[in-house]
This record gives C-alpha cells, sequence and structure tokens, in this order.
C-alpha cells in the first residue's frame, strides 16, 4: 500500500492530499477564494489538515510511504512553508521527498475539467502587474517549454496563433483583455491543488525521483523582495 502524503502550498489555496498508488484518497483543501474571501495561514492550516487527514481516515503515520510537495514556481512565503512542513514530516519518519512542478499541477486541474479539442495547456500563476509564472504544456501534460516569468503583452503567445490554447490559473484573469485571439481559452476556477498531484507524485515514487531532503529547495523562479506594508508608519 503506497501511500503519499501531497503538500501543495505554492498559492494562497492551502491544501493536503492523501494519495494511494496514484489516486486521490482523502482531501483537505482551504480556498479563501472560495470561502466567502477569509484566508488563513499556511503555517496554521498544514499541521492541522496532516493530522487531521490520518486521525479522520486511522491512518497511522508510519504507514506514509513518501512525501510531495510543491516545488514552485509560486509564492515564495507559501512554498517556504511547504517544504520546511514537508521536511519535517519526512525526517521524522526517514520518509523520501518528492518534488512536482506547481504549474503542472494547475494544468493538471485543467485538463480535468477540458471537456473539448484543444492543442495546449498554458498554466499562470500570478506574479504582480502583467507578469506571470508561465510554461506550456501538451494534452499528455509534457512541459515542451521552460518555466518563465513572463511579462504579458498584445503578441505573447502570437506565435501559437493558429492552435487552441487554453489559459488557466490564478495569473490568466488579468490577460484576458491582452490576449485576445479566437483560438484562446480562458478556463476559469482553476488552481494548484494536492488532488492534482497524486499520478505525478506516485510515478516519481516507483521511478526513485527523489529530491535531497537536507538540501532542496524549491524554484522560486524570483529573488524574494520584501515590502513594507501601505499603513507601517516610518
Amino acid at each position: 500500500m503506497n501511500l503519499i502524503l501531497n503538500i501543495e502550498t505554492s498559492t494562497d489555496v492551502c491544501s493536503v492530499s492523501l494519495s494511494q498508488n496514484g489516486e486521490t484518497k482523502f482531501l483537505k483543501i482551504h480556498n479563501p477564494n472560495l470561502e466567502n474571501g477569509e484566508k488563513a495561514s499556511h503555517s496554521k492550516l498544514l499541521a492541522s489538515f496532516i493530522q487531521d487527514i490520518l486521525k479522520e481516515n486511522s491512518i497511522l503515520p508510519e504507514n506514509v510511504k513518501a512525501v510531495a510537495i510543491s516545488g514552485g514556481p509560486g509564492s515564495y512565503t507559501g512554498l517556504r512553508i511547504g517544504l520546511s512542513t514537508a521536511k519535517g514530516f519526512a525526517t521524522a519518519l526517514d520518509l523520501p521527498l518528492i518534488a512536482i512542478d506547481s504549474l503542472q499541477i494547475v494544468a493538471a486541474m485543467a485538463k480535468s475539467k477540458i471537456d473539448f479539442s484543444y492543442d495546449y495547456i498554458i498554466p499562470m500563476t500570478d506574479a504582480r502587474r502583467m507578469e506571470v509564472y508561465t510554461a506550456i504544456f501538451d494534452s499528455n501534460l509534457n512541459k515542451i517549454s521552460e518555466t518563465e516569468a513572463k511579462i504579458i503583452g498584445e503578441k505573447s503567445f502570437l506565435e501559437f496563433s493558429d492552435k487552441k490554447l487554453v489559459f488557466c490559473g490564478n495569473g490568466a484573469e488579468k490577460c484576458k483583455t491582452v490576449l485576445m485571439s479566437e483560438n484562446f481559452i480562458f478556463l476559469g476556477d482553476v488552481y494548484p491543488s494536492a488532488e492534482f498531484m497524486s499520478d505525478f507524485s506516485y510515478k516519481k515514487f516507483i521511478g526513485k525521483e527523489f529530491v535531497d531532503l537536507v538540501y532542496y529547495e524549491p524554484f522560486y523562479l524570483k529573488d524574494f523582495v520584501a515590502t513594507t506594508p501601505k499603513n507601517k508608519i516610518i
């Protein structure tokens, strides 16, 4: 019984799932965008999510065989919290650590919602202003472009104007008025969730594609820049 604990914290959505042989069995998720705008810190949610998902389903921690995390790109703080939690759990139980591309997780949710023909899925994670973290995936969720921090303009993706592209993720909405083509489709209500990590984490577990438990760092793509709160008195 290959139980894997999957942790996703790359955006303001926080989720944990427990999967068996590539299939999601149990899920805990907090999506502030669907819950009347109520936000909660990942650091407060993760520990309780993990404890609850194991306790409610009568699963002992030692029955878990690996821990998988969303490895970025995404929120610097969210990725740090997810990784530290995953490392703590994996270290305590001497488990291998698996990292999964955050954009691929978004693409997987999008694919589950698509019931029409298309060429490529382009997940976008908001990186402020008109910049997004993005990559291009084919219909089998294979990445066919490098992940990049891309500033979206009227000429973006015009080289694919003859292809049917599906844009999704929390960075896609702001691009609607800029990316205008009859072949460009914007899919709403798509976000990274631990529910869609299960297949990826299982394949990596079987293939022993583990990352170093001590030295692994998330793929931030851009350096963290601290900001001063607007209401801060200097």
